[in-house]
């Protein structure tokens, strides 16, 4: 029998293997792909809280700091794109592998920094090792999921990064009491003991990700042929409006809007990331006591972004569920920056993480709606590699305003802008949203 014939006879029933198929492949992989990212994120919370006690034992200024949380994004910018490419070339379970072990490895290596060239130098490196980890689960996601329920699943892939803090940021706060123990400072036992459970999931991924749908020996035949049937549907719906090679999607003045638009955003997170943990230490609490106010805001950050994805899938609009909170962001994060009393700061700062999580688990939406393939791959990593960019210009722009003025509030301020343009872009480029959706025809 025919894959045509076999979908067909069950479209009768396609609600139940819709269904199960999808409940399948969430079970599989969402939970997985979370703690995976979850170790990618935590290098990022944990130089935050490193900062509170290296800063001055090396003698690092704001200013050097900045330039070290955002180096990363250098090395990160330069590798992205081939990355991306590889994983598509190689499958999704050896170049995560490898991307895992690397960064695990010069994670905890971080323990060895004892100067600013050290620093310096681990932090490119790093960005190196990790590039094309997040673009290419946002393009592997792609291969199995259709597009009504993208926002939702990559919302709870996303879900790491504020759990990351939520739990992460207690854990490094905590892990800097280990100060003296076997001659290590508090700040190297925290790399060294955040870093090494990346390399051992790194090699469980090798063995545990399935990298396309057809290979998945964990769904049934008919899972498979609806699932393939959904998928290439889409594909032929999205190619029937442009087919786009590499080098097009990569000139696309469609993709270069969503990279400022993502600049614009993820300057906004890194910002906020580096340096809140000084923002909230700064209010005069132990480096215990920081770690659990840090996670506050992103307590929240996690039930809306939840919410705010679904009843984006939902109402099947993108442009609103992203644009709306890049401008809740700039508010917030402005209004911080007049706030003086710890409470407000805090109250102030939660709702910018909630509009930095609403958008993180839209966004991607709007490039994979309507790229493909080598293209979408090409693209997403292009995306997110010079989005990133803001990743070296948010943390060094508060740096920079703190040395200038002794203050991070003004610094928040300053920063406040770049949400404000990515969401004014968001509403200008709009969403061809009847592209996304073409293939169920309503």
């Amino acid at each position: 029998m025919s894959q045509t014939t076999t979908y067909t006879g069950y479209a009768g029933a396609k609600s139940a293997i819709e269904t199960s198929t999808i409940r399948a492949i969430s079970w599989r992989l969402i939970p997985f792909l979370v703690l995976a990212y979850f170790f990618s994120y935590l290098d990022r919370v944990n130089l935050g809280f490193a900062a509170l006690t290296m800063n001055a034992e090396l003698k690092f200024t704001p200013l050097i700091f900045s330039w070290g949380a955002g180096i990363f994004f250098i090395g990160y910018f330069i590798f992205e794109v081939p990355s991306n490419l590889a994983l598509e070339k190689f499958g999704a379970s050896r170049w995560i592998a490898r991307i895992m072990v690397t960064w695990g490895i010069i994670s905890a290596l971080m323990a060895l920094t004892n100067g600013v060239t050290s620093f310096y130098v681990l932090r490119f490196l790093l960005g190196v090792a990790e590039a094309g980890f997040f673009p290419g689960i946002i393009l592997y996601l792609t291969y199995w999921y259709p597009a009504e329920y993208r926002a939702r699943f990559l919302a709870a892939f996303a879900i790491a990064v504020p759990v990351s803090t939520v739990i992460g940021a207690p854990i490094s706060g905590l892990l800097l009491g280990l100060d003296g123990a076997m001659g290590l400072r508090g700040w190297q036992w925290l790399f060294v003991l955040e870093g090494i459970p990346s390399v051992l999931l790194g090699v469980v991924t090798w063995f545990y990700l399935t990298d396309r749908p057809e290979k998945a020996d964990w769904l049934s035949a008919e899972q498979k042929t609806w699932l393939k049937a959904k998928l290439d549907a889409e594909i032929a719906a999205k190619q029937a409006v442009k087919h786009l090679t590499l080098g097009e999607a990569l000139s696309s003045p469609k993709v270069i809007m969503l990279s400022l638009i993502y600049f614009g955003f993820v300057g906004a997170l890194y910002g906020m990331q580096f340096w809140l943990p000084q923002i909230v230490k700064a209010f005069g609490l132990t480096n215990a006591q920081t770690g659990f106010v840090t996670a506050i805001p992103y307590v929240f950050g996690t039930i809306a972004m939840i919410l705010w994805a679904r009843h984006s899938d939902a109402t099947r609009e993108r442009v609103m569920h992203v644009g709306a909170p890049m401008i809740l962001i700039a508010v917030a994060l402005a209004v911080s920056s007049y706030i003086t009393d710890p409470t407000m700061t805090m109250v102030a700062l939660t709702f910018a993480a909630i509009g930095v999580f609403c958008v993180f688990g839209v966004f991607w939406t709007l490039p994979t709606s309507w790229l493909s393939g080598t293209a979408a791959a090409g693209a997403i990593a292009l995306i997110n590699s010079i989005g990133n960019l803001a990743g070296f210009g948010g943390p060094y722009l508060i740096g920079w305003v703190k040395e200038a003025t002794g203050q991070t509030s003004t610094g928040l301020l300053v920063l406040a802008v770049l949400p404000l343009l990515a969401g004014i872009l968001v509403f200008i480029g709009g969403h061809e949203t009847k592209h996304e959706f073409v293939e169920q025809g309503r």
